[in-house]
C-alpha cells in the first residue's frame, strides 16, 4: 500500500509538467487550421468548384436561348464564364451588351462584374470605378468583400507607384498587404486583430470565387495571417509556399521561399521542407479531387445533361457533410483547448484517491498496534 500511495503522489507531481508539454500543439498547423477555417483548403484548391468544361457549357447553354428570352443573370453567367476562361475581352463585351438591355436592372452585379472584368484584364484604374461605384450601391454584398478588393488593387497600384516591379507586391513586412491596411482604415491596437479577420474573410472569397491560385492573393493571404501572430505562422507559409509555387518568373519564385521560410524560425519542430512536402502532397489530393469533377461535367456536357442540375445534386451535397465534420473538429478543438481542466481534475482524483489509500493504510496500522500491543 505504501508503494502504492508513493506512486500516486509521484504522478500528482508529473502530471501538471506532462499536461503542460501537450499544450505546445497550440502551435501546430490542425490549430491554426481551426482558427482560420477553410484557409488551408483554398490554399490548396480543397474546395467545390467548376471546370473549363462547365463554363464553355454554360456559355452554349445560356446563348441557345432566344434573345427576347434571355434574362440579365443569363447576361452574367456568360461574361462570368468567358473571365473564368481568361477571355476577359469577352466578358467585357456581354456585360456591356447586359447593360445596354437591361440598363435599369441588376445595376449592381452589372458594375461588380465590369469592376472585376476589367481588372482581370489588367486594366486596374478603370476597374476601380466600377467597383467604387458597387460599394456605392450595395456596401455589404458579399460580406464586404468587394472593399477589400477595392483597396488590394489600390494597394497594388501603390506598390507599383512606390517602385516595385513584378512579384511580391510587398519590399518589406512594414509595407507588406496588412501594413497598408491598417494605415489606409487607420485601425487602431484594440480593433486590429478583428479587422484583420475581416480582410481574411474578403481574401477568401476573391480566392473561393476568383482565381484562388493567384501569387498576389496568396500573398496578400499570407501577409495579413503573418499579422496575426505565431497563431497563423505555418498558414502564411504555406500562402507564400503556394505563390512561389505558382509565380511565373524564378525570381519571384524565389522571394516567395524566402518569405515562407521567415515564418517559421522560431519554431524549430517544423521545417520549411517539411511544410512544403505536406503542402504538394495536399494540392496532390486536392487536384484529384477536381479531376474527378473535370471528368463528370465534361460527360455531362457530352451527353447533352443539365449541368447545372447534375452539378449541384453530387457536389453541393458536400457542404452538410463538412459541417458535420467542423463540428467534430471543434469538439476536438475544445477538448484540447480546455485539456487542462482535466489535468486538474485527475490529480485532485488522484490526491483523493491516494489519501484514501494512505489513510486506510494507516488505520489498519492503527488497528494492527491496537490488536497486538507491544510487549512490556
Amino acid at each position: 500500500m505504501r508503494l502504492t500511495a508513493y506512486s500516486v503522489i509521484v504522478l500528482a507531481l508529473l502530471l501538471p509538467s506532462i499536461c503542460q508539454a501537450c499544450l505546445w500543439d497550440s502551435d501546430t498547423l490542425e490549430q491554426e487550421r481551426y482558427r482560420f477555417p477553410e484557409v488551408h483548403e483554398l490554399i490548396v484548391g480543397d474546395f467545390v468548384r467548376h471546370s473549363e468544361a462547365y463554363y464553355r457549357w454554360r456559355i452554349e447553354d445560356r446563348l441557345a436561348k432566344p434573345l427576347e428570352e434571355r434574362t440579365p443573370m443569363d447576361y452574367d453567367d456568360i461574361a462570368v464564364s468567358y473571365d473564368k476562361l481568361g477571355q476577359q475581352d469577352k466578358a467585357i463585351e456581354a456585360i456591356h451588351e447586359k447593360i445596354r438591355r437591361f440598363s435599369s436592372q441588376s445595376v449592381y452585379e452589372s458594375e461588380a462584374n465590369l469592376g472585376t472584368f476589367l481588372i482581370h484584364a489588367g486594366k486596374l484604374e478603370e476597374g476601380l470605378v466600377h467597383i467604387d461605384k458597387a460599394i456605392e450601391i450595395n456596401p455589404d454584398a458579399h460580406f464586404g468583400r468587394e472593399i477589400y478588393q477595392k483597396l488590394l488593387v489600390e494597394y497594388v497600384l501603390h506598390q507599383r507607384a512606390a517602385g516595385a516591379e513584378g512579384l511580391p507586391l510587398a519590399t518589406s513586412d512594414g509595407e507588406n498587404f496588412a501594413a497598408f491596411l491598417s494605415d489606409r482604415l487607420d485601425w487602431s491596437v484594440t480593433n486590429r486583430q478583428d479587422e484583420t479577420k475581416k480582410a481574411i474573410t474578403g481574401v477568401l472569397g476573391m480566392m473561393r470565387f476568383g482565381h484562388y491560385d493567384s501569387p498576389i492573393l496568396l500573398e496578400a493571404l499570407g501577409d495579413l495571417l503573418m499579422s496575426q501572430g505565431r497563431d497563423a505562422n505555418q498558414l502564411a507559409a504555406q500562402a507564400y509556399l503556394r505563390a512561389s509555387a505558382m509565380a511565373e518568373e524564378r525570381a519571384a519564385a524565389a522571394a516567395y521561399f524566402s518569405k515562407a521560410g521567415k515564418m517559421l524560425e522560431d519554431q524549430h519542430n517544423m521545417k520549411l521542407k517539411t511544410l512544403q512536402s505536406e503542402l504538394v502532397e495536399a494540392v496532390a489530393a486536392a487536384d484529384e479531387k477536381f479531376a474527378q469533377i473535370e471528368s463528370d461535367e465534361s460527360a455531362w456536357a457530352a451527353a447533352g445533361e443539365n449541368v447545372d442540375q447534375k452539378f449541384t445534386s453530387k457536389y453541393y451535397e458536400q457542404p452538410l457533410l463538412r459541417s458535420a465534420q467542423l463540428g467534430l473538429v471543434s469538439f476536438g478543438h475544445w477538448l484540447g483547448q480546455n485539456a487542462w481542466l482535466f489535468g486538474i481534475l485527475f490529480v485532485l482524483l488522484a490526491c483523493m484517491w491516494g489519501i484514501r489509500g494512505m489513510y486506510r493504510w494507516l488505520k489498519a496500522d492503527l488497528a494492527e498496534a491496537r490488536a497486538n500491543p507491544p510487549s512490556p
